[in-house]
């Protein structure tokens, strides 16, 4: 059975989520409560169905990967940096203060200051899934609200990096142990060192900063050439799979090099091509799996989950997700109201952030294996991530419900507390989505001229003209240039976008104006040139390269027929013109 153990894993997951999912939306509940629910029954802490836990979270972390690439590929460089000055200071300051708050809670369960640490830290940070997901079922994702609530959570992410790195060298210290022998030598050698900690903090912002850099430099002029090549090809599979590609080995290549998460390796991956012309369409290729995937990573979750903690203990697991759901959404609307913002933007971003998820169920685990965290710590972790999930739909609409009042009730006040910043905000936004925008605007009369000019194009798929642009080598000729030389050996068809060339055949001269084309005749024949055809005028020229000719005709069979009609009208013309020479001749 163990060869089938991964098909075996998928057909449980999929076949439950499914059910308890469809389940979950008759009762009028959010579909992802089925498929946390659906993992519980496909955990061992409950009879019958079990599915490989192992595997099912590694399945759950592709998910992770192309849903944070998703993000990046409709979150741009522009939208990070408008949202910073809320983003930063509210996302750090939420994590203290909540971190505070579990540490405090820890205290009261007789937990040591380890513990309190690693348990503060695993409820102060939110889930990436759970938000998108909320975010984008409520259609809020593009909001001011829904760009902060974003960028809150990529600070977050990053500061648990650095977390991750530095709780095993801190271990110790902590009252914990060290991971394994490796991590024994490190430690030691940390600890008797007054600025161990210091170092290694050092090298971790290091490793993240190169990491950005490269992303960021690189990254743009990589990416997009990579994407064009493969557009070329004319290939929809080979495009999804460069896509998928560039997604996972971007996440686990980031993570192996420099140690960042496999989440935020992805992210960027997405935010680099988000600024090229191919990141709708990567979007929309990596969506289904992208769906498909994020289902088991919520049915993972619910695998780790043992019910038997809520009968337990009742009240540690309340007293936790008051934490999660009321200590932090308060956290989080004091901190919007002192950078002086909208209350009732304070409100749906506390509302989005009241539950924790990927990131506490790591750091759990890490606290664990490193001695500090007990096996009961874990299992209350889970269970304030199942439940507080589960309830997060009820935070949104209670907090949408008291944003109404406040702006109802608040007269002037609503109107006016926050405005300037928030308008300050959605300028910055905006101007952000402008240029995007002008660059779509451009590509788009781009595509619209080259149809009006060439209308023969104007068969080409919508889907398709995108790749078709990439295909032309643009080329420009004064008058007297000669274009075409008879004899010469094909390079590739000629599509005269502006200007006037003259054609010299053995029968006579032609000239042909802005909107034909030529050329086309010794590719389809395998011949030589058969003409000379020079520049009149200053001439604007796109060429088909032979091997992208031979690919364009066996792509596009509708458009390759009218070209070889075109070809066999000139070809027959020419006859006639020949003849009629050699009549006058004789």
């Amino acid at each position: 059975m163990h060869e089938t153990q991964l098909i075996a894993t998928l057909a449980i997951g999929f076949a439950l989520a499914f059910m308890l999912g469809y389940i979950a939306s008759r009762l009028r509940l959010p579909p992802l409560v089925g498929y946390l629910v659906a993992g519980v029954f496909a955990g061992p802490f409950t009879p019958g169905l079990q599915a490989d836990a192992s595997m099912a979270s590694q399945l759950a972390e592709i998910g992770v990967i192309l849903l944070m690439f998703g993000v990046g590929l409709h979150f741009s460089i522009p939208d990070l940096m408008a949202v910073r000055r809320i983003a930063v200071p509210g996302a750090l300051g939420q994590i203290v203060l909540a971190t505070l708050f579990g540490m405090l809670l820890a205290a009261a369960f007789g937990w040591g200051i380890g513990a309190g640490l690693v348990f503060g830290l695993s409820l102060s940070v939110a889930s990436t899934v759970v938000l998108l997901k909320a975010l984008e079922d409520s259609n809020r994702l593009d909001t001011p609200a829904g760009r902060v609530a974003v960028g809150w959570l990529i600070v977050e992410d990053l500061a648990m990096v650095l977390a991750l790195v530095l709780l095993p060298a801190a271990a110790e210290a902590l009252g914990g142990h060290a991971l394994g022998a490796d991590a024994a030598h490190h430690a030691a050698a940390a600890a008797g060192k007054s600025g161990g900690l210091v170092a290694e903090l050092a090298l971790t912002l290091g490793k993240v900063a190169a990491f950005v850099a490269l992303a960021m430099l690189v990254g743009p002029r990589l990416l997009p050439w990579l994407l064009g090549e493969v557009a070329r090809t004319g290939s929809r599979e080979l495009f999804t799979l460069s896509v998928l590609a560039i997604a996972v080995g971007i996440a686990v290549g980031s993570a192996e090099v420099f140690g960042v998460s496999f989440a935020l390796g992805a992210f960027f991956a997405g935010v680099v091509l988000s600024e090229s012309h191919f990141g709708h369409r990567a979007a929309a290729e990596s969506l289904p799996l992208q769906d498909a995937f994020s289902v088991l990573f919520f049915v993972s979750v619910g695998m780790l989950f043992d019910p038997s903690i809520i009968l337990r203990e009742p009240l540690a697991v309340v007293a936790t997700l008051l934490v999660i759901m009321f200590g932090k959404a308060a956290i989080s609307l004091l901190i919007v109201a002192a950078l002086r913002y909208p209350l009732e933007m304070g409100l749906r971003i506390a509302a989005s952030l009241s539950q924790i998820g990927e990131f506490s169920f790591i750091l759990a685990g890490l606290g664990l294996s490193l001695g500090l965290l007990p096996a009961e710590g874990r299992d209350l972790v889970l269970a304030g991530a199942l439940l507080s999930i589960t309830l997060n739909k009820t935070m949104t609409l209670g907090a949408e419900r008291l944003t109404a009042r406040w702006t109802n009730r608040g007269g002037a006040m609503a109107g006016v507390f926050g405005h300037e910043k928030l308008a300050r905000l959605e300028a910055d936004l905006d101007a952000g989505r402008q240029r995007a925008e002008t660059r779509r605007e451009q590509r788009t009369l781009r595509i619209e001229a080259l149809l009006a000019t060439f209308p023969l194009l104007a068969n080409v798929p919508a889907e398709d003209r995108d790749a078709l642009l990439l295909l032309f080598r643009p080329r420009n000729a004064t008058p007297g240039t000669r274009v075409i030389r008879r004899g010469d050996r094909p390079d590739g068809m000629y599509f005269l976008a502006s200007g006037r060339v003259e054609v010299e055949t053995e029968s006579g001269k032609i000239d042909l104006n802005a909107g034909a084309i030529f050329g086309e005749m010794a590719l389809l024949d395998h011949t030589r040139r058969t003409a000379d055809v020079t520049a009149v005028d200053y001439c604007e020229l796109l060429i088909l390269e032979r091997r992208d000719f031979d690919l364009f005709m066996s792509r596009q069979p509708t458009i390759a027929a009218l070209i070889r009609q075109t070809a066999a009208e000139r070809q027959s013309m020419n006859i006639k013109q020949d003849v009629a020479t050699d009549s006058l001749r004789d």
